[in-house]
């Protein structure tokens, strides 16, 4: 959607495009047409704005149009019959005289001066257009940049357009490029971060294990509450049996079975330890037995077969010559 609007301030007749989404989101732009006093000539005015409402929506949308050429006079000086209404109407209604119409040599000299203006003028805008582009980092800075520059690269003749198009697309070529290679080089050291970690179980004071279990958490489920001996139970981890972690809970082996009830009101509670205190019941003593239940401790050898394995060897050493004895 375009609308126009007057600035009372500055005079400055706006062009304001918006751009909306089904989903609710919106862009929008301003542009400035032309002074109030365009309107007295409509032409020039309505050539301007219909220029603002094209070049408007293709930077919204980030596409780039064809060079307009439709309108080569609008930049130029104002026509004769233009010229002598103007001075009509500032001698107070007075007709004034026309001008004799210059000679063709004239003419000539004033179409190759402005021809001459016109590729300078155009020259300068791309030197500075390329300085642009060479100062680009990023792919993101690149897009923002053409949509931006848009309008002022269709102003430019058609071999400056041309060696800032084929800049452009060198420099995005070598920043994309140049993009790949620093996230491979990121990912790399992420690896050789991840290869010297450091096992913080290892160090004099360890960071307390937080291990996770699921075959543990299903067999806790399994048993009754604590509390009142309904099933099915909730796995409840106790919060007071290691240090608090950023959003992490304390290991699976310190999880015991509450019910539904329970297990909201142990959660309500301000102080874990004095609920378990006024219930009556010592929560660890029943983690360690349900860990021990899922995680039972390695059996030692029996008796007997310690003290034959120790007979095998005195044996083995009393007949082995290179043993030195003492003397009898």
């Amino acid at each position: 959607m375009q609308t126009t609007a007057i600035d009372q301030t500055s005079g400055i007749v706006n062009l304001t495009t918006l751009l909306a989404h089904s989903s609710g989101e919106w862009i929008a732009s301003d542009w400035p047409v032309c002074p109030i006093g365009e309107t007295e000539r409509p032409h020039r005015m309505g050539a301007a704005l219909t220029y603002a409402r094209r070049y408007a929506l293709f930077t919204l949308v980030g596409i780039a149009g064809e060079d307009d050429l439709d309108a080569p006079d609008l930049t130029g000086p104002i026509a004769e019959t233009e010229k002598a209404r103007l001075n009509n109407s500032a001698n107070g209604g007075q007709r004034s005289i026309p001008e004799a119409p210059a000679g063709r040599g004239k003419a000539k000299k004033s179409s190759s001066r402005n021809a001459e203006l016109s590729a300078v003028l155009s020259g300068s805008l791309r030197t500075e257009l390329l300085r642009e582009i060479d100062a680009l980092s990023s792919a993101e800075e690149a897009a923002l940049w053409a949509q931006r520059k848009l309008a002022a690269k269709n102003q430019l003749s058609a071999p400056d357009a041309k060696a800032v198009e084929e800049a452009f697309a060198v420099k995005l070529t070598r920043v994309s490029t140049q993009t790949t290679k620093t996230r491979a080089g990121k990912r790399v050291a992420k690896k050789a971060e991840g290869a010297t970690k450091i096992q913080k179980g290892m160090l004099a004071f360890p960071e307390p294990r937080r291990l996770r279990d699921r075959d543990h958490i299903r067999h806790v489920m399994k048993q009754p509450c604590l509390v009142c001996d309904r099933r099915p139970s909730d796995p409840h981890h106790l919060r007071f049996a290691q240090l608090r972690a950023l959003g992490g809970k304390v290991s699976d082996e310190f999880t015991v079975p509450l019910c539904r009830t329970h297990h909201r009101e142990v959660h309500r509670s301000g102080d874990e330890q004095s609920w378990w205190h006024k219930a009556a019941i010592d929560p660890l003593a029943a983690v360690r037995t349900l860990w021990l239940q899922t995680h039972p401790l390695p059996r030692a050898a029996p008796r007997n077969e310690l003290a034959d394995s120790g007979t095998k060897e005195r044996k083995a050493l009393d007949g082995d010559p290179a043993v030195l004895r003492p003397p009898h």
